[in-house]
């Protein structure tokens, strides 16, 4: 957390359109990854390491990246990782991969992040999304319910809310994959809300009878663009789903976009994403080692 002014000086040097490219979704891993970081020739090189080895979850940051500082970096990760095939630049946008191209790297495209615009998320207009409207506007009849901003002292409710949903999602599918994706978001949400302070949580609730049945939350990528990182509802109750997304990207009113991440390679999440009608795909790509 100390490190966070200078994060945000190197991540706001240009303007950044995948998610990863914020403080937030780099703190939210520290208690999966070791992380740590090293300036070379005046660029961020940021390091997550696991059991598994260490590779860099963002390109070099700076004004200027050169080949001598991605070769340093390599040289960083191949001396530490008895696999050298662990060696890899993660999260590189489309509009850079050239460069990755031209130095000689291995470069490969992996899931992209689904954008929409906001507005077209909060309206729902159109017959292409009329059982989202539907779902949502039957949640509203049926419940009598409150939505609320997120405050602190509903942390503990929330995060037994994931665990609950969870073990749902884990009957639904036996995907290790997937199960253990959701441990892994539980470890981050657990720190996303223990930052809340210094980390300024973006959150709204839906309770029911004063208890939390549903929430969101997110924060903010630049200026046009807002990303949900969190969203989980009560696997019982039709509508809150569909509900809680509306309202929450109809009061995100101050941005033009909305970034809901990618979909990890998941076909059934994949599938979801795609019935909201996204803009774009926005490209993502990874840069391993030089073939030798």
């Amino acid at each position: 957390m100390n490190d966070k002014r200078l994060f945000g000086d190197f991540l706001g040097l240009s303007g950044h359109r995948l998610s990863a490219y914020s403080f937030v979704n780099i703190f939210i891993w520290r208690k999966i990854f070791d992380i740590s970081w090293v300036l070379i020739n005046d660029n961020l090189c940021l390091f997550f390491a696991d059991n598994t080895g260490v590779f860099m979850y963002l390109p070099p940051l700076g004004d200027e990246i050169s080949r001598d500082t991605l070769d340093k970096a390599f040289g960083i990760m191949d001396k530490l990782n008895r696999n050298k095939a662990v060696s890899r630049i993660e999260n590189i946008e489309g509009n850079n991969i050239g460069f990755y191209r031209d130095s000689g790297l291995r470069c490969y495209e992996k899931p992209g992040e689904y954008l929409y615009l906001r507005r077209s998320l909060a309206e729902l207009k159109g017959d292409h999304f009329k059982s989202k409207r539907s779902g949502a506007n039957q949640f509203i009849k049926r419940y009598d319910f409150d939505y609320v901003q997120y405050s602190p002292e509903r942390k503990a409710e929330c995060l037994a809310l994931y665990s609950e949903w969870m073990s749902g999602r884990r009957q639904a599918c036996g995907d290790r994959v997937y199960q253990g994706m959701l441990a892994d978001n539980l470890t981050c949400l657990e720190e996303f809300l223990a930052g809340s302070d210094e980390l300024d949580p973006c959150g709204r609730l839906v309770l029911i009878d004063g208890k939390v049945k549903g929430f969101t939350f997110g924060f903010e990528l630049n200026n046009e663009t807002f990303c949900v990182l969190f969203e989980v509802t009560d696997l019982g109750i039709r509508g809150l789903s569909q509900y809680i997304f509306r309202r929450f990207c109809a009061d995100m009113s101050g941005y033009k976009y909305i970034n809901i991440m990618d979909d990890c390679g998941m076909e059934g999440l994949r599938r979801v994403k795609l019935s909201y009608r996204p803009q774009e795909l926005v490209a993502n790509y990874i840069a391993a080692g030089r073939d030798e």
